[in-house]
């Protein structure tokens, strides 16, 4: 690592800073270098197959599918539970499932598991390198970017749980830290930044925006104690309002929602906080041993940061906002890891939908990489350090990729599925009310190939009404069903009520010819049923669009018209020091 010139200068708040920037190209050919050997086991083994693997490539492949039908922004899923759908692009942030749609659009399927970690991977690094290049020595934030790059925490989402969703969040924390530090030293300079990093965030993943929403308070907090002043408070606190504001058009729906679906499961049975505390206890070994795995992660990540801040707090002077806050963070992170918490899990609003405590091992990551890199700047022998904790990382991610699984077959498994109309496997939580996924028919048993065709798009109720049967002398044609817009007709001879491959939800819109006409839903599965007379009638089923999420998208509009403004009017400011 070439390291710059070092002398320092004062910046506006009168600490002491480096007085040139390291090479960015020095902490991208870096970062690269260490995220490449991460993702090229996937080459030769397959792709590592964690808790969400399929969750995600479903996700990616309907959507690209959607693209292809017109709909720039998907919200329901269409073939999720097995074709019959669920709103999950309502209710899961379009971040990644955009990213992943986009690459598997130029790519092959298989290879985009791979792209998408390590791109994520190199821009974390280059966010914590942005984060840290003001206050650290041009080698000290070349380390800090590939510490953070290969933290534990990421490794295991890489290897054990494949929640590219949430790796993508934490590869945008450290821009969140940089926003909150421009704050305290440009003032309202630095607001828009934290306002567009703290919407990417919820924009990413649902619960690291719950995690980055309590982080941004506690460190302007904490930065405002050691500033004795409130001031910051103000641009601040707008910062949090405009973020949720550009993200309004996918935050207000999900909200709104809620109430359509069963989004209680996600909380239910071991995924609540209190069965996933750190070295927790369960009668269920597969659970447990995941478990033990992620606390044994954390131990080693609580141990070198807390080693690594005896040695910075020597160095707190150069920088006491940033090593305060990042201390307070790490500490409320390790606490909320434990059960003593269980209290502020159970009343603080929507920190229960985080699920899992470890997830505060995220924002850890971030503290974990800039104590390590400045801990060992200063010493006589520091890329032996910094080459040491490497070491300790590399072993640890090779232990946690020979434990992983590895999968060949996932992903041509899923588009191979979709592509021949049969769907897959539907999220619990996103179930509208009153369905049990799990009874709909359709379902391809696992490990086997499909022997039965797909389950026809429409079928009708037997005279009994109890049973769902084929269409026999009545005539459907289909002109046109994707996923928001299905048109048919039906040459009846009797009445009939047809039974849709289709759950009911309150967005979706039927017009029998050309009249808005009541839809019924079968019991348990709440398959959609549309009871007709006899004759010919046209059928068109639109995915309309809502109330919560035109005001959504109307918020966003001009949230971002003003921070638009607000940074045309900042631009024409000279730069100045937030009072105390």
């Amino acid at each position: 690592m070439n390291s710059t010139p070092t002398e320092s200068t004062n910046n506006p708040t009168g600490h002491a800073v480096p007085a040139a920037s390291p090479s960015w190209r020095a902490a991208l050919l870096f970062v690269a270098l260490v995220a490449t050997p991460i993702v090229t086991p996937m080459f030769f083994l397959g792709n590592a197959s964690g808790h969400d693997f399929q969750f995600h490539v479903a996700s990616w492949i309907d959507v690209a599918g959607q693209w292809r039908e017109g709909i720039f922004y998907p919200r329901w899923a269409e073939w999720a539970n097995w074709g019959f759908g669920e709103p999950r692009f309502v209710f899961y942030p379009p971040a990644s499932w955009t990213l992943g749609a986009a690459l598997g659009s130029v790519l092959p399927w298989a290879a985009v598991p791979g792209t998408y970690i390590w791109l994520v991977l190199v821009g974390g690094g280059m966010a914590m390198w942005r984060f840290v290049r003001e206050w650290l020595r041009g080698n000290e934030a070349i380390a800090a970017a590939v510490f953070f790059a290969a933290n534990p925490y990421n490794i295991v989402l890489v290897y054990y749980r494949s929640d590219f969703a949430e790796m993508l969040a934490c590869a945008l924390f450290p821009l969140l830290l940089w926003g909150v530090v421009r704050i305290f030293r440009g003032g309202w300079a630095g607001m828009p930044l934290v306002a567009i990093v703290f919407a990417g965030i919820w924009l990413s993943n649902a619960p690291a925006g719950v995690i980055a929403t309590y982080s941004l308070a506690l460190l302007l907090m904490i930065g405002c104690m050691v500033r004795r002043g409130l001031r910051p408070m103000i641009p601040g606190g707008c910062g949090i309002v405009a973020g949720f504001g550009l993200a309004a058009f996918y935050i207000l729906p999900a909200a709104w929602e809620q109430r359509w679906v069963q989004i209680g499961e996600v909380v239910s049975a071991n995924l609540s906080p209190e069965h996933n505390f750190l070295f927790t206890r369960s009668d269920d070994p597969e659970f447990l041993l995941f478990n033990w795995k992620v606390s044994a992660v954390a131990l080693l990540m609580f141990l070198v940061i807390g080693i690594a801040a005896v040695f910075v707090a020597r160095r707190r002077r150069e920088f006491p906002e940033i090593w305060w806050m990042l201390l307070a963070l790490a500490a409320a992170s390790v606490f909320l890891m434990f059960p003593p918490s269980a209290l502020v899990w159970r009343y603080l609003p929507k920190l229960r939908f985080l699920q899992f405590p470890w997830r505060w091992l995220g924002p850890l990551g971030a503290v974990f990489a800039c104590f390590a890199a400045a801990a060992l700047g200063r010493t006589r022998k520091h890329l032996i350090a910094w080459l040491a904790i490497f070491c300790v990382l590399a072993i640890l991610a090779v232990a946690i990729a020979t434990n992983a699984w590895w999968d060949s077959a996932d992903v041509p498994q899923v588009a191979d599925d979709i592509h021949d109309g049969y769907g897959y496997q539907g999220t619990d939580e996103y179930a509208p009310a009153g369905c049990n996924p799990y009874d709909l028919p359709g379902a391809i048993p696992e490990d086997s190939d499909p022997t039965q065709p797909p389950i026809p798009q429409i079928e009708k109720l037997d005279s009994s009404g109890d049973q769902i049967i084929p269409l026999t002398n009545e005539q459907i044609r289909v002109e046109r069903w994707t996923a928001e817009r299905k048109v048919f007709t039906a040459y009846l001879s009797a009445p009939e009520t047809l039974a849709l491959r289709l759950v009911n939800y309150p967005a979706w819109e039927i017009r029998v010819d050309g009249s808005i006409s009541e839809t019924d839903s079968q019991d348990v599965t709440a398959q959609m049923l549309l009871p007709l007379p006899p004759g010919a009638h046209r059928v068109e089923i639109i995915f309309r669009r809502t109330p919560d999420r035109l005001l959504g998208a109307a918020l966003s509009l001009l949230t971002a018209l003003a921070l638009f403004v607000s940074w045309i009017v900042q631009r024409r400011r000279p730069l100045r020091p937030a009072a105390s």
